[in-house]
């Protein structure tokens, strides 16, 4: 009788487990059949808009040939000043989260916000430089969407540093403390470089993270069709322009959004790549 039971409730069970894995599988199906449509449409509309001009020519008004190559520059200086200033910064609030404040108030409220800002729409990040920066400058500028992208950086360096430090075993601290090092060194020598790898993963998913932001810079960079390195003003950005472009009548400027949008593809693809392989490497 029991056994019969026991028969009854495996059957039950497995049939249960069959289910749910079926219906995870056609989940997981229906998800990549439309990744896989994306990426082949942007693919082939970008490759098809690819070319040299892409690099070395400036956008161009309707009906003419021209690239992207203020677009780029002006995303390459913002997003490289938001990942100098905002990385340092979340690396030492990290630091300390981990290492000097792991159970003190402070540290619960710095996650509290940490978290607020990692979930928060980016352009309400946006609207707030726009309200701190833009409003009382009275221009848009590069050095404002930069801005806008370091707050967007600093959450994601702060909680990658954090975690990964909180995975160096203690008995590596304990060991440099008894050798007499002091907490600063045993951090620098230790635990920073334990954790090295991890942390600069949580580096290259920030700069992934912040390539494709449009909605921050629409409200404080605003755009720019010509070459311009002086960020006290107006400067392009692809993110921009491919919003720009996209949304136009003009079937030039369509071709060239779809170029940008596959160079911002390419660029995040290879950053989360480099950035799986350097976590592989880590656990390894």
């Amino acid at each position: 009788m029991t056994i019969a039971i026991n028969k009854r409730i495996y059957h039950g069970r497995k049939r249960a487990n069959g289910v749910f894995l079926t219906l995870s599988t056609l989940a997981a199906g229906f998800g990549l059949v439309w990744l896989a449509l994306i990426l082949y449409s942007l693919f082939y509309n970008g490759f098809s808009g690819l070319s040299l001009k892409v690099f070395t020519e400036m956008t161009p008004p309707p009906g003419q040939d021209g690239g992207l190559a203020n677009a780029i520059f002006g995303s390459v200086v913002m997003s490289l000043l938001a990942v100098f200033a905002g990385t340092p910064i979340g690396i030492m609030a990290g630091t300390y989260l981990a290492e000097y404040g792991r159970y003190s108030w402070l540290s619960d409220t710095v996650r509290f916000i940490n978290d607020i800002l990692l979930s928060a729409p980016s352009i309400l990040i946006g609207l707030f430089i726009y309200v701190i920066v833009v409003a009382t400058t009275h221009t848009f500028s590069g050095w404002a969407g930069a801005a806008a992208l370091t707050v967007i950086v600093i959450p994601v360096v702060v909680r990658t540093t954090e975690n990964m430090l909180l995975l160096v075993p203690n008995g590596l601290r304990e060991a440099a403390a008894a050798m007499g090092a002091p907490r600063a060194t045993v951090i620098q020598s230790v635990t920073w470089r334990a954790a090295r790898a991890g942390m600069v993963t949580g580096v290259l998913l920030a700069i992934a993270r912040i390539s494709g932001e449009t909605a921050p810079l629409l409200l404080t960079v605003l755009s720019n069709q010509f070459w311009s390195t002086h960020l006290g003003g107006p400067i392009a950005s692809l993110p921009v322009m491919i919003f720009n472009f996209a949304m136009s009548p003009y079937e030039d400027w369509h071709k060239l959004a779809w170029a940008g949008a596959l160079l911002i593809t390419i660029a995040v693809l290879t950053l989360s790549i480099i950035a799986r392989i350097l976590e592989s490497s880590r656990k390894n």
